[in-house]
């Protein structure tokens, strides 16, 4: 089985891919948070929620369970994740 492609991030990282995800592994676990909700997310999860400006457990609750759900890196086992993080501070997904 192949590695992948080897490629070279703009900040002079090295790594290899198999896939066209011109993200870098290095610089990826460089940005994610040390707390918050986010912490707890992986990567392509954490993304889809900065990527529409969700930063915040305030801003999440302003969605429903089902548009989060549909923005691509979110699945499944993301949600259980954010329903624990929202209740432990009070929140919740909005009701339809």
């Amino acid at each position: 089985m192949s590695k992948g492609t080897l490629r070279v991030c703009k900040n002079g990282h090295q790594y290899y891919k198999s896939s066209d995800c011109p993200t870098c592994p290095v610089c990826e676990a460089d940005r994610k948070p040390k707390d918050g909700f986010l912490s707890l997310l992986s990567a392509p999860a954490r993304r889809a929620l900065e990527n529409v400006g969700i930063v915040s457990l305030e801003k999440l609750s302003a969605h429903t369970e089902a548009e989060i759900l549909s923005l691509h890196g979110i699945g499944k086992t993301t949600i259980p994740k954010l329903k624990q993080a929202m209740g432990s501070k009070g929140f919740s997904f909005r009701k339809k």
